[in-house]
C-alpha cells in the first residue's frame, strides 16, 4: 500500500508540466511546436536557453520535492525501505510528467524528471549521473545520448550498490529496487524509440546552448520541419 501511496504523491508532483505553463505564459501550446514533446529540450530549441533551462530545473524539482515529502512523511516509519520508497516515488513522478490525464496523458520524456530522482536516490549518484548526462551532452550536443546514458549508469550503479550493501536493503528489496529501475529504464528507451532510430541512421539532431536553437514560434517553420523531415525533430 505505501508503494502505491508513493507513486500517487509522485504523479501528483509530476503533473505540473513546467514546459507547457511557461509556454502559455509565452502565448503557446508547447506541444504544437517543434517536435510537439513539452520538456526541456523542445522548450530550448522552441523559446530559447533561459526558457529551457527554466523548464530543466523546474522538472527536476518536482521530482526532488516529491521525494522530500515521502522522506519527511515515511521516513520514521520505513526506514529499512526509504531508497525502494524514494524509487516508486521518482517513478510516480516520471509517469506524471510523461502521462498527465489533463493534457490527455501527452507531456514529455522524462528525463529531467528522472535527473531529479537520480540525485535524490543516493550521494554517490550525483557525480555519476552529471559525468554521463553533461560530459556527453558537452562532447556529443545530443541529448538523446545522455538520456540514455544517464539511465543505463543508474541501472548499473544501484545494481552495484545494492550488492555491495550500501543501500542497507535486504535482497528482496534489492530485487525490487532493480527491477523497478529497469522498467523505467526500458520505459525511457520507448519514450526515445524515434530518437534511438535516428541515432542509428547518423541524423539525430545536435542540440546547443545557444540563440541558434531557437525556433520561430510566430510561423513555426521549424516544427513543419519536423514533421517534413522527422530526421530533423527530437
Amino acid at each position: 500500500m505505501i508503494r502505491l501511496v508513493c507513486i500517487v504523491i509522485g504523479y501528483l508532483f509530476g503533473m505540473f508540466q513546467t514546459a507547457f505553463f511557461l509556454g502559455k505564459l509565452k502565448g503557446i501550446d508547447i506541444r504544437e511546436h517543434g517536435s510537439g514533446n513539452a520538456g526541456t529540450t523542445n522548450t530550448l530549441r522552441v523559446l530559447g536557453t533561459k526558457a529551457g533551462a527554466i523548464v530543466f530545473v523546474g522538472d527536476m524539482l518536482k521530482s526532488i520535492l516529491s521525494i522530500l515529502l515521502v522522506r519527511l512523511v515515511f521516513g520514521k516509519m520505513y526506514p529499512d525501505i526509504m531508497p525502494l520508497l524514494v524509487i516508486y516515488t521518482g517513478a510516480g513522478c516520471v509517469l506524471g510528467h510523461n502521462f498527465p490525464f489533463y493534457l490527455k496523458f501527452k507531456g514529455g520524456k522524462g528525463i529531467a524528471a528522472s535527473g531529479g530522482m537520480i540525485l535524490s536516490f543516493h550521494p554517490w549518484c550525483i557525480p555519476v549521473g552529471l559525468l554521463l548526462f553533461f560530459g556527453n551532452f558537452f562532447i556529443t550536443h545530443i541529448v538523446s545520448i545522455g538520456s540514455l546514458l544517464l539511465y543505463v549508469g543508474f541501472l548499473v550503479q544501484t545494481i552495484i550498490m545494492g550488492q555491495f550493501g550500501v543501500l542497507g536493503l535486504t535482497q528482496a528489496a534489492l530485487i525490487e529496487l532493480y527491477i523497478v529501475i529497469f522498467l523505467l529504464t526500458s520505459l525511457a528507451f520507448y519514450m526515445h524509440r524515434e530518437n534511438i532510430k535516428r541515432l542509428i541512421h547518423g541524423n539525430e539532431r545536435k542540440t546547443y546552448l545557444l540563440k541558434k536553437n531557437k525556433m520561430d514560434i510566430e510561423t513555426n517553420k521549424d516544427a513543419e520541419k519536423y514533421v517534413s523531415d522527422p530526421k530533423e525533430g527530437k
